[in-house]
């Protein structure tokens, strides 16, 4: 590890927490690709620096997740009945997803990746309107979602909000409140995901030192000290601005991370 490279992560840290705030993501889609960046600069091994900043930034998301739903709490917008319906189906899925990402090529990683986020980015930007009298299902359906969203959004290191966010708008519920609800679902995402990311890792070879399975530890902690104390001042912006404003800037951050993701999976 440098050691210089500590203030980095924490200004990263505090970046990624202040937009997890704002946005109610877990910090991941930010994260892995500022991750991807640093530890490919540091020269980690190439067959293995994806799946690392995936796991790093899945395991900070912990943190992160954690003190963002705290602050959306306080203004009372999570809808805990929600969130309780697809926890189960969320925590089957964040277990089975770091398996998957284990087994993927590096390349094939970074492209998924980034299409996924572009694809998330355009149909927040669209703003599809909800179809009036539509919503939320019941019990049953929201464990199967859950599931779906546990299992692409551990795959992907993300704390589920560029799925989670645009399936409760487009079922009538409040931007505000769906940006509130993303940010509880990110826990129990990023708590199996983690151990997911841990075991999976235990099967490779070549990882650096100070790692927990695919998790490096001091980039990980670095990350958390910043990121726990910037993510309440995000959320408390985000309950002041404009839901279209809220929604395009959420928009535009993944275009531009999703296309540094897809460049990294064409030139390697």
């Amino acid at each position: 590890m440098d050691w210089t490279l500590i203030p980095v992560l924490l200004a990263m840290g505090a970046a990624v927490g202040f937009i997890a705030g704002l946005l109610g993501v877990g910090g991941g889609l930010t994260l892995v690709p500022l991750l991807t960046l640093l530890f490919t600069a540091e020269g980690f091994p190439s067959a293995h620096v994806v799946h690392i900043a995936v796991a790093t930034s899945t395991a900070a998301m912990v943190f992160t997740s954690l003190s963002s739903a705290r602050a959306h709490q306080r203004k009372r917008a999570v809808l805990w009945t929600v969130v309780a319906a697809m926890a189960p189906g969320i925590i089957i899925g964040s277990l089975i997803g770091p398996q998957v990402a284990s087994a993927l090529p590096t390349r094939a990683f970074a492209a998924v990746f980034g299409a996924f986020v572009w694809f998330s980015a355009t149909r927040i930007f669209i703003g599809t309107k909800p179809v009036p009298g539509r919503d939320l299902p019941g019990k049953p359906a929201l464990f199967g979602v859950g599931a779906g969203i546990g299992a692409i959004s551990s795959l992907l290191g993300a704390g589920g909000a560029f799925i989670s966010i645009p399936y409760l708008s487009r079922h009538n519920v409040k931007i505000h409140s769906a940006v509130a609800t993303s940010a509880a679902l990110g826990v129990p995402i990023a708590i199996a995901a983690t151990i997911g990311f841990i075991v999976a890792g235990l099967r490779q070879e070549g990882l650096p030192p100070w790692s927990a399975g695919y998790v490096y530890l001091p980039a990980m902690a670095a990350i958390v000290a910043a990121s726990v104390l910037s993510a309440p001042a995000g959320a408390a912006l985000a309950h002041r601005w404009p839901a279209v404003k809220l929604r395009r800037a959420f928009a535009a951050l993944l275009y531009a991370l999703g296309g540094y993701m897809l460049w990294k999976a064409v030139r390697g």
